[in-house]
């Protein structure tokens, strides 16, 4: 752990790097053991953690307004936590149970809240890109101020409908933010392999999209980036692309052998572990002591462990539940029959 050093000028509060300690940590602590109980067998299906990222998620959720929308990929148990989404919730719906955030219909890789405007994860790689479109043409339609934020990992972006829904975003001046949640490796495959374009932000000039790249370890960063950009698509000038460089510390999903890489490059990274960053500038100003960190350590703890005692405690859902959430009864009554 750190120990205190001269304090320095910041530009967030107090309140601001506490709220982003507990919400990494929480991340961190529910995707631990999520690899846990995954390998105990207590939930099928693929699994994608999020260990190393977590930057990412905190920075969005305290840059994005009341009423904006997210929607994100597979790889999608923190978004909802950052959301402010209770684990319970978030772990019972990895349990498959009736009481998880998609009645259970979802798993790991469908996280969705319409009271949290999290349009869902999807499974299917880069479907959620136009699909973002789409959410910010309707806020834009409604005449909201509400942005999209769109975010897809680095291999997402070899699929055609970006570049179609690039076009269309631009000529439309959508409000939508499209995030490259860039960890270099799209499963096993680096970015260098597959173009000599591996600034990422530059995919949107040939439609004269603004984009920059961001330090992605850093919340600070992804917090600035991501509210500059929310804020240019909010006042109608458009879409924006962020190139967010980013890393796992785990491998794509459960099943990853991670032979493309090496110890090294991975202990490389975690040296810049977002964790670790915000604990150090929280220690380095004064503002807790070992004391109140093993304390919020505690409750993290405490809250990881009830919400795999709710989700074990759950039901699964009622078989009758294969047929709602589907279609409408009354445009399609056989559907029920």
């Amino acid at each position: 752990m750190a120990q205190k050093t001269a304090s320095k000028k910041l530009e967030f509060s107090k309140e601001v790097y506490l709220k982003w300690y507990k919400d990494i940590l929480l991340m961190r602590r529910f995707e631990e053991t999520c690899g846990n109980l995954y390998l105990q067998q207590k939930f099928g299906g693929f699994c994608h953690l999020y260990i190393g990222q977590e930057a990412i998620a905190a920075g969005f959720a305290s840059a994005m307004h009341k009423g904006d929308k997210i929607i994100t990929a597979y790889r999608d148990h923190a978004h909802p936590l950052a959301l402010g989404m209770d684990p319970k919730y978030v772990m019972a719906e990895l349990y498959g149970k009736s009481t998880g955030c998609s009645k259970g219909k979802g798993g790991s890789m469908h996280m969705f809240s319409k009271e949290l405007n999290m349009m869902g994860g999807h499974g299917i790689v880069g479907a959620q890109i136009p699909m973002g479109a789409g959410i910010a043409f309707a806020e834009k339609y409604n005449g909201t101020k509400n942005v999209c934020l769109t975010f897809m990992g680095d291999g997402a972006v070899r699929q055609g409908a970006l570049h179609e829904t690039f076009n269309m975003a631009m000529l439309w001046k959508l409000p939508v933010v499209f995030i490259v949640e860039n960890n270099n490796y799209a499963m096993g495959t680096s970015v260098a392999r597959t173009t000599n374009v591996t600034d990422l932000s530059k995919l949107g000039l040939s439609y004269d999209m603004p984009g920059e790249s961001v330090d992605g370890m850093s919340v600070e960063a992804v917090h600035n980036a991501i509210k500059k950009a929310a804020d240019f698509a909010r006042e109608g000038k458009g879409p924006y692309l962020l190139d967010i460089r980013t890393y796992r510390y785990k491998g794509h999903s459960m099943s990853d052998p991670q032979k493309y890489r090496s110890k090294e490059e991975v202990n490389d990274y975690k040296d810049k572990d977002p964790l670790n960053q915000v604990l150090n500038t929280i220690l380095e100003q004064g503002w807790l002591k070992d004391a109140d960190v093993k304390k919020i350590e505690a409750e993290v703890k405490a809250r990881v462990e009830e919400s795999v005692k709710f989700a074990e405690d759950s039901p699964l859902p009622d078989e009758s539940e294969l047929y709602t959430d589907i279609y409408s009864h009354d445009d399609y009554p056989y559907i029920m029959d």
